[in-house]
């Protein structure tokens, strides 16, 4: 069952200018980052509040055209399996589950107009927790 908005994914022109805006304008707190193998970051967690992030990647390259910077909305869910199971007994084509490099269960779909979505299961390795539990302390 969907249980709320884990976080809204944008790809970003340039990361480093993103992170000032989010975190030294809006005030959001840096949560994590992704690395590659080179230990280089192309991507980050914000963390909005409650258990709401905002979610960045360094755009590889865009179509002089193409100004869209919203990548995808990732739903969290209480039991991905169980999730995943109900959305297809109702039609709806889902892949299925894998552990992502944040330690959180997705899956994926995809609505009527072809907007991704994301289905998030938190696992207790979920990098987000540490993020949110030391916010209550």
């Amino acid at each position: 069952m969907i249980t709320g908005i884990a976080h809204v994914c944008f790809t970003v022109d340039d990361l480093d200018r993103a992170l000032d805006f989010y975190e030294n304008k809006l005030g959001l707190r840096h949560a994590f980052d992704f690395l590659n193998d080179a230990n280089e970051r192309f991507g980050c967690y914000l963390y909005v509040g409650h258990r709401n992030f905002i979610e960045i990647f360094q755009r590889k390259h865009r179509p002089p055209d193409d100004t869209r910077s919203y990548k995808h909305l990732c739903l969290e869910v209480d039991d991905i399996e169980e999730t995943i199971t109900d959305l297809r007994e109702k039609g709806v084509d889902v892949t299925p589950a894998k552990l992502g490099g944040d330690y959180s269960w997705q899956a994926w779909i995809t609505d009527p107009d072809g907007n991704r979505i994301e289905l998030h299961g938190y696992t207790p390795e979920s990098r987000q927790g540490i993020v949110w539990e030391r916010k209550k302390a």
